[in-house]
């Protein structure tokens, strides 16, 4: 199940060009297959919604709740993706301060035509963690 949280400019039958998803379900403490109370994941959301209501690319670069991303022994995680670039996946990072690591990573990702995202241009909380740097599909 996802939801977008922030709307683009786009049609209902259009797909965003740019996409943060975050992995709400990471961090989660469970009992008798329940989860308990807010996740890390829902937090790092919470601050990223909160953060990008100032952000500039709000209204382009929406943000995409998702359930489970299958990296739960790296939480917390997001993903940058667009059409034609390279997708990213980012665990290990901390639920609180790194939601501006991510939205000026995603900033830097927004303005590469390719989406290369080299380490030494990264910001701290992004430069460790990276899961898979995934070629964009072919045209």
């Amino acid at each position: 199940m996802t939801t977008t949280l922030n709307i683009s400019p786009t049609s209902p039958m259009e797909v965003a060009e740019h996409t943060l998803f975050v992995c709400k379900t990471c961090a989660s403490v469970w009992q008798n297959g329940k989860r308990l109370g807010e996740s890390g994941g829902e937090k790092l959301l919470h601050q990223l919604q909160q953060l990008a209501q100032d952000w500039e690319l709000r209204d382009r670069f929406p943000i995409q709740e998702v359930e489970c991303m299958s990296a739960c022994n790296r939480s917390c995680v997001v993903a940058f993706s667009a059409k034609g670039k390279l997708t990213y996946l980012f665990g290990d990072l901390a639920v609180d301060g790194s939601a501006s690591a991510v939205l000026e990573c995603a900033s830097q990702y927004y303005a590469k035509a390719d989406g290369l995202l080299p380490w030494s241009e990264r910001p701290e909380a992004l430069k460790k963690g990276i899961l898979a740097k995934i070629p964009p599909l072919s045209q």
